[in-house]
């Protein structure tokens, strides 16, 4: 496809953070949806309606220094999508947080596939870096939301584990939704998620003093029409037939 070059709004000249604006904008709407192997400087000064010199004039580390600073970019964004108040149940801030991850899966597709599979020419120890902190920043805000106790103290091993775990499923599942076609519905996928993460934190709780307190805590918050009650009512046909497994009263 022949990028369509920006019309030429004015004539003024722009500053140098205006163009450098302008040229990362061109790059971020390419790399959105290409792999960054298949991304030209000339597309981007196309997309731009700029000089392919001028676009080596403000990255002159060409291609891979455009890329990654258009991952930077992009990341910043990613990393906007997990900041949610801790205003209401846990998971309803869980699921508007998905809200906005999944919205940025769905505009950057291809980018985003190719982002987190790896394996581009353009990958390096920066880029790789980029991703992680985005990982961790993601999995910071979802146990600030998890832990209810304001201490601040530093979470145990096996809820950091099941929180990351949950991240490393959430990227997996974006990436085969993306394969399958979008489907099923994002609100579907979001709410089979969120289950997820409660599955995850129900199992952890099992053998994990902490997480088990956490999910008390959590629980207190939920209500009954929101995800953790729709989930619970659920739940009690399909474990109704595991009671024979259950110690005699």
């Amino acid at each position: 496809m022949t990028p369509t070059a920006v019309p030429n709004r004015a004539y003024r000249r722009l500053s140098v953070e205006e163009r450098r604006t302008q040229l990362l904008g061109a790059a971020l709407s390419l790399f959105a949806h290409r792999a960054p192997d298949e991304v030209s400087l000339d597309e981007v000064a196309a997309v731009a309606g700029v000089s392919r010199p001028l676009v080596y004039r403000y990255f002159p580390g060409g291609r891979q220094q455009l890329y990654e600073t258009a991952l930077r970019s992009a990341a910043e964004q990613l990393i906007l999508c997990f900041t949610e108040p801790p205003v209401g149940p846990p998971t309803e801030r869980v699921r508007r947080v998905l809200d906005r991850y999944l919205a940025f899966v769905d505009e950057h597709d291809a980018g985003f596939s190719a982002l987190l599979r790896g394996g581009s020419v353009a990958e390096t120890s920066r880029t790789t870096a980029i991703v992680d902190e985005v990982r961790r920043a993601a999995a910071a805000q979802i146990l600030s939301h998890l832990r209810q106790d304001g201490t601040g103290n530093e979470p145990g091993p096996r809820l950091r584990m099941m929180v990351r775990t949950w991240i490393a499923a959430v990227e997996a599942a974006s990436l085969i939704w993306l394969d399958e076609g979008k489907r099923p519905a994002t609100a579907e996928l979001r709410d089979w998620l969120v289950d997820q993460l409660l599955g995850l934190l129900a199992t952890t709780a099992a053998t994990d003093p902490e997480t088990a307190s956490v999910v008390a805590a959590l629980l207190e918050l939920e209500t009954p029409e929101g995800p953790a009650g729709r989930l619970a009512r659920r739940l009690v046909p399909v474990l109704g037939g595991a009671e024979h497994l259950l110690p005699p009263r």
